[in-house]
């Protein structure tokens, strides 16, 4: 799984506008742990606390929340190059009240709260992408709430096509529908007046 490093690494280069150097790239390797998870296996369950985060090399996942019906909410849905964790239970070490379940055999590289924390100090590339990716989450979170309290579910689709092309081809409708909080029907029906 050495060969999942040279993605990563290009990745964290790509999003931070830095450097890794030579000790970088090895202090890295040696704290990303390689895991493989198979289909319908989970990440995380509601009840445990997020000890781990991951970075999606292949494969992908979704978090979601079972309410009191028993009804599935997705919260997100997750592909290559991005990362797995219920950031609040993993930075206060609280409870999730998530799950996150691999919807594909998943390739990650994760790392824990502790490791972390160390990257951030001693590393200024990693740095600098953490500081990039909690804008684009904050940018993210924003529109997602705008777009659920505020937006038709025609504006949502489109929102969703705008933002996430790759999404129609990677997860099934049932899902898609659930993370833009629809009906399986109603997004069929916006679907085929989108073809028209």
């Amino acid at each position: 799984m050495m060969s999942d490093f040279p993605v990563f690494f290009d990745y964290i280069e790509k999003t931070s506008g830095k450097q890794l150097s030579e000790d970088d790239k090895r202090l890295l390797m040696a704290h990303f742990k390689p895991k493989k998870l198979r289909k319908r296996q989970y990440f995380l369950q509601e009840g445990d606390v997020c000890k781990y985060i991951g970075f999606i090399v292949k494969g992908s996942a979704r978090t979601f929340a079972v309410d009191d019906k028993g009804h599935e909410h997705i919260l997100k849905l997750s592909v290559e190059n991005w990362w797995l964790a219920d950031f609040e239970s993993f930075f206060l070490l609280t409870p999730s009240r998530f799950n996150i379940e691999a919807l594909e055999p998943l390739e990650i590289l994760q790392s824990t709260h502790a490791e972390i924390e160390q990257f951030l100090k001693h590393i200024p590339a990693f740095s600098a992408m953490t500081n990039v990716i909690n804008q684009n989450y904050a940018i993210a979170a924003q529109k997602r709430m705008l777009a659920s309290n505020s937006y038709t579910a025609e504006e949502r689709y489109e929102e969703l096509i705008r933002s996430y092309p790759h999404f129609l081809q990677r997860f099934p409708q049932n899902m898609i529908a659930s993370y833009l909080g629809l009906s399986p029907e109603t997004l069929s029906r916006i679907k085929k007046n989108f073809l028209k």
